[in-house]
């Protein structure tokens, strides 16, 4: 045998196995997939029915409706406890509420400049800075929403609580700015060039450009990043856990101190109430209560991006 006919035989060889483990992962990789996929559903369904039980369980003992309509929270009550979900469903609605009037127009505003007017010096600064406050973990957030905003703010409202809901809805507002700005910042940016082109060519300015073409065009994306910033606010409980307080309120003000829904969660979990008792099962009804409203926030995002979706 030539030294040549050898190598080629060698080569054969070194494909042929190459081939064998270039087939067997081409067999194995659709598998882990799969089973990925598997897992991932899995684990969102037994969440979804561990609250379902377990929130069954609550309402065992506790009627539906006083639950849905009540306007008193008063689980810890040694003489007549009552489970009204309503005055912690204001306290989030308000934190959410002012998180809202914060961040979706300073969110809007920055995506507006870094998609129409920045440099591309000014968008590598910047968008590191979002990345950062996006980054920053909520414990973190919330003690300076109790140390240092609330102060700040008892200087300008002399009636203002230590424990308020004005504080913690700014900084979550601030925490959700970073994924308000950088969704809706990659919707503009995904508007073609020529319909900025053709608005310039008309006579437009690059203000009316920005607001009456590119924003309109982006528009889909723009309430989709907003609904999950909502989503976000709605969820948060590090932030209202530290500087929002512990009082279920049913009313309308800011200055007072509040409980979330997922404040409750976490003063319950901390071991204030035995396991099996009724206040231990509230926390899955809260909890379920909180689900159903995520999920009615991305069920609407999902049906607003697909109404106003703009094909290029």
């Amino acid at each position: 045998m030539s030294k040549e006919t050898k190598v080629n035989v060698n080569q054969l060889i070194e494909q042929s196995g190459k081939s064998r483990w270039k087939n067997f992962w081409e067999k194995i990789m659709p598998k882990l997939l799969f089973l990925t996929a598997i897992i991932s559903i899995l684990a969102t369904i037994g969440i979804v029915f561990t609250l379902i039980f377990e929130t069954f369980e609550f309402f065992k003992r506790v009627p539906l409706l006083d639950y849905i309509f009540g306007t008193e929270w008063m689980p810890f009550s040694a003489t007549a406890p009552t489970y009204g979900v309503l005055p912690l469903v204001v306290g989030t609605l308000k934190v959410t509420g002012i998180a809202i009037v914060v961040a979706v127009p300073v969110g809007l505003a920055v995506a507006i400049y870094l998609s129409e007017y920045a440099s591309d010096k000014s968008r590598r600064i910047i968008k590191p800075i979002l990345e950062v406050l996006a980054g920053v973990p909520t414990i973190v957030y919330g003690f300076f929403a109790l140390t240092f905003v609330t102060p700040l703010l008892q200087e300008i409202i002399p009636g203002l609580k230590i424990f308020n809901a004005l504080s913690p809805g700014i900084i979550v507002g601030i925490m959700i700015l970073p994924t308000i700005a950088s969704m809706s910042e990659d919707a503009l940016s995904s508007v073609p060039k020529t319909m900025r082109e053709g608005a310039l060519a008309l006579g437009a300015t690059k203000l009316e450009v920005a607001l009456k073409v590119v924003l309109p065009a982006a528009l889909s994306g723009i309430v989709a990043a907003g609904v999950l910033g909502i989503s976000r606010a709605i969820g948060e409980t590090m932030i209202v856990s530290l500087a929002g307080g512990a009082t279920p309120r049913f009313d309308g003000q800011i200055t007072d101190s509040i409980q979330t829904m997922t404040a409750y969660i976490v003063q319950v979990s901390t071991g204030d109430a035995g396991y099996g008792t009724t206040i231990y099962y509230s926390i899955y009804a809260v909890g379920f209560t909180l689900f159903i409203f995520t999920l009615c926030m991305n069920f609407f995002a999902s049906y607003i991006s697909k109404k106003f979706r703009e094909v290029y």
